[in-house]
């Protein structure tokens, strides 16, 4: 679309309108109902035949009453679904250390391995929940001889905003840990 000196133009996305003053290319500069200079790209303008405004373009174009219509209508359909008490407390993420988890095969693996292989994974999930601000996660290791358990324990020791404690028994039974992460702490 091109633009001359004179055109009265409404600004897409703003309830702005103003007359062209100048075109450069495909910057055109205009001056506000208020009076104001300034600059907008060929595609951001539209003429129009009148000085209103978008809102008053919009309103005397199609009906109050449909236009609060259509947005409540888009407000019904883009609202989530409630969520119980009881679950707003569930944590957000899960990460199951078993090792039958992490590799498709655990032959050829020392004890060592798995163990650094389960720890690993657990730091990098802790890291990722750290910088995606997600606020609770539950690390689920087992019950077995404790091993993992008590070294899970001195890696989430080692971060000033996480505490952590026993996840819930009924989901989980004894062999899961949570983690909780606080958000604004300073570091």
């Amino acid at each position: 679309m091109s633009f001359k000196l004179g055109d009265t133009v409404l600004v897409l996305d703003e309830d702005m309108s103003g007359v062209v003053k100048q075109v450069q290319g495909d910057t055109i500069s205009i001056e506000t109902d208020d009076g104001f200079l300034l600059r907008f790209q060929a595609d951001e303008l539209v003429k129009t035949t009148s000085s209103k405004s978008i809102k008053e373009t919009l309103s005397s174009s199609v009906g109050i009453g449909q236009a609060i219509q259509e947005k409540e209508a888009s407000k019904k359909r883009t609202q989530q679904p409630k969520k119980r008490a009881k679950d707003r407390y569930e944590p957000t993420m899960e990460v199951d250390l078993h090792i039958h988890q992490l590799v498709k095969s655990s032959r050829g693996m020392s004890n060592y391995d798995m163990l650094t292989l389960q720890l690993d994974t657990a730091r990098r999930q802790l890291e990722f929940a750290i910088n995606k601000r997600i606020q609770k996660i539950v690390f689920i290791h087992g019950v077995g001889e404790g091993v993992l358990r008590t070294e899970l324990e001195y890696l989430f020791g080692r971060y000033n905003n996480v505490r952590f404690y026993d996840a819930n028994y009924q989901k989980y039974g004894l062999g899961a840990t949570e983690v909780y992460i606080y958000q604004n702490t300073p570091d």
